[in-house]
């Protein structure tokens, strides 16, 4: 999708904002898979995911456009929408965000503060993402998908660090919400001309895009009920998809209980803390752990941001329920 020029033009742009995030390689961990594990560390940008990247390159490229902004309105589940609000505010750009009902009581709190205005509609993402489509069109306002270019060739900066820091891995591991994260590192992988296998991560109960892989086309769910809502995709992007079956291993889903346990790992193992979505992948290796044997691996843990009640009952042994939708 991008040149390594591209490329390297928005890692300056993030850059400007914030500085590389970590990748460490954790003894018990890798205990824990039996191979040599490495975690990219995107709960620890300035908004605790991997989305900021995103945001920044898709305003920068917005206002350098030359069209005319009065405003910008996204749907999110949370870190898309933190992402806009913070880079609308660098850049001096009202946001709007719209939100289902029942979203997480702490992403919603924190994208107010970066000064976006929170809307709820809708009882799940792609509800509140026609709304606020259509409610671009009746203000005249510029609509930023979940899925775009310059999203992804901001997000792909996290992938061009790691492969940069280690680049002899032999696979990755990595959540498919809308799809610019796993997009981003296929892209970067392309462009440092490395062979890295990329695989990745839905939950069993929003499994669209595992779907759409396997049946090479797009095909939509009913519901994406799972509480790791940066996964809870209903309606894949067919951009995202075509890149997806060009240049992903595999797409593995994994259980509510899978992704709690591995939550409770990287706590355990880390002392990180990461969100349903970021613990995905660390579910989908040690889902997979006999049938890898021992290979050196990434994981990107692409965010923290859970709410507390939430995240008291993963800790407790738990495996959280969704909230009721009124």
């Amino acid at each position: 999708m991008f040149s390594l020029q591209e490329l390297e033009e928005a890692v300056a742009v993030v850059h400007g904002a914030m500085p590389p995030t970590p990748q460490y390689s954790w003894p018990l961990l890798c205990e824990r898979l039996g191979s040599e594990v490495w975690v990219k560390h995107e709960n620890q940008t300035p908004i605790g995911a991997f989305k900021l990247r995103g945001g920044l390159v898709f305003l920068k490229n917005l206002q350098e456009s030359g069209e005319e902004i009065t405003g910008v309105i996204t749907a999110t589940r949370g870190n898309h929408g933190q992402s806009i609000a913070l880079a609308g505010r660098r850049h001096g750009v009202p946001v709007t965000v719209y939100v289902p009902r029942g979203n997480s009581v702490e992403k919603n709190r924190a994208m107010r503060a970066f000064g976006a205005e929170l809307i709820e509609h809708g009882a799940d993402f792609d509800e509140a993402r026609v709304e606020s489509d259509r409610v671009a069109a009746e203000k005249g306002l510029t609509f930023v998908p979940s899925f775009h270019r310059w999203l992804v060739l901001g997000v792909a900066t996290y992938a061009y660090e790691f492969f940069q820091a280690v680049g002899d891995l032999d696979e990755v591991y990595v959540p498919v919400g809308m799809g610019s994260g796993i997009c981003g590192l296929i892209s970067a992988r392309d462009a440092l001309g490395l062979s890295t296998k990329i695989v990745g991560v839905v939950a069993e109960n929003a499994p669209a895009y595992a779907l759409s892989f396997d049946a090479g086309e797009v095909r939509e769910t009913n519901s994406a009920m799972t509480f790791a809502d940066g996964v809870a995709c209903r309606v894949p992007a067919q951009e995202a998809l075509d890149v997806i079956r060009r240049g992903a291993e595999r797409i593995v889903r994994v259980s509510e209980d899978e992704i709690a346990a591995a939550m409770r790992a990287y706590y355990s193992d880390t002392h990180n803390l990461a969100e349903g979505a970021g613990a995905a992948p660390l579910a989908a290796a040690l889902k997979e752990r006999d049938a890898r044997g021992p290979r050196k691996t990434g994981l990107i843990l692409t965010g923290g941001n859970i709410d507390m009640p939430m995240f008291h009952t993963v800790l407790g042994g738990g495996t959280p329920s969704l909230p009721k939708v009124a």
